[in-house]
């Protein structure tokens, strides 16, 4: 298990935001039914370097602590301290929310 995480180039490291665990009518939702909330926190950003070696970190457009919208099924899940968190590129970023 990993105790810290640095993402390389331009990948994020996010955390999802927590799904609804029941619907508004009431019914509670079983993890099996819930949808992979789009919504996360930036928690770290790569190294910046592109392929060629060029810094590019200058060129983030989130910067840790932003909430997020990321592509649904977008990004590799690993565990971080015991949590679930993404590395994702920058690119399956859809917004900021503000």
């Amino acid at each position: 298990m990993a105790t810290s995480i640095t993402p390389l180039g331009r990948r994020v490291l996010v955390k999802r935001s927590s799904s609804e665990e029941k619907t508004a009518g009431g019914i509670f939702l079983p993890d099996t039914a819930k949808e992979k909330p789009q919504e996360a926190e930036v928690l770290a950003l790569g190294t910046g370097k592109d392929d060629e070696g060029k810094d590019v970190s200058t060129l983030f457009t989130v910067k840790v602590g932003n909430k997020v919208l990321i592509s649904k099924y977008g990004g590799t899940e690993v565990k971080l301290n015991g949590e679930d968190v993404l590395i994702i590129n920058e690119t399956d970023i859809l917004g900021i929310i503000a």
